[in-house]
């Protein structure tokens, strides 16, 4: 169970209420995290711009890089709700989990993913390298960045023990329980 109750929206103040609103109006959804984190509206715009990075990664990305590299800082981090939430982008793209056969770049993505949840200052020189190879250098920052507000995600759903929204828990992964 959460750590921290979801907003009542009916005894929300007035900011936090137009801040759902637009979340709503924006995305269309709203997740159990997104409740939670609606205590603070500036915290939940702060790391409501994970959209816009991913937004600035798409010329240079496809959805699918994006997705698997979210997953594997998701997984690395063993944080239940985002990878949850990137197996259910992946599987309803038509991708059978166990069967993604990675591309080089792809692999690239998922090995830095796993390396900065690991140890940010172990980034291997060959794998930067590879990223290097792939993207310019503004890419490059907004790569990092992205990658940064995705482990921030995952921190804040452990950390406050977000439980899972129930749209997610058929794609749960084989194994994986509510208690996680």
């Amino acid at each position: 169970m959460s750590r921290i109750s979801a907003i009542d929206y009916a005894a929300a103040s007035p900011k936090t209420r137009a801040e759902h609103d637009r979340e709503l109006q924006l995305r269309g959804r709203m997740t159990n995290m997104k409740r939670i984190m609606l205590h603070s509206p500036v915290a939940h715009r702060i790391y409501a711009e994970w959209f816009t990075l991913r937004d600035l990664l798409r010329p240079a990305l496809s959805d699918r890089e994006i997705w698997l590299l979210s997953l594997a800082i998701s997984e690395a981090s063993q944080a239940r709700v985002p990878a949850t939430f990137f197996r259910r982008a992946l599987i309803e793209s038509g991708l059978e989990l166990e069967a993604v056969v990675p591309t080089a770049r792809e692999e690239a993505l998922i090995d830095f993913g796993r390396a900065i949840v690991v140890n940010s200052n172990a980034v291997a020189d060959e794998l930067w390298n590879k990223l290097a190879a792939s993207y310019d250098e503004a890419t490059l920052v907004n790569l990092v960045a992205f990658a940064g507000i995705m482990i921030a995600t995952t921190i804040f759903t452990n950390v406050v023990n977000v439980d899972l929204d129930p749209e997610l828990e058929r794609y749960a992964a084989a194994g994986d329980s509510a208690a996680s």
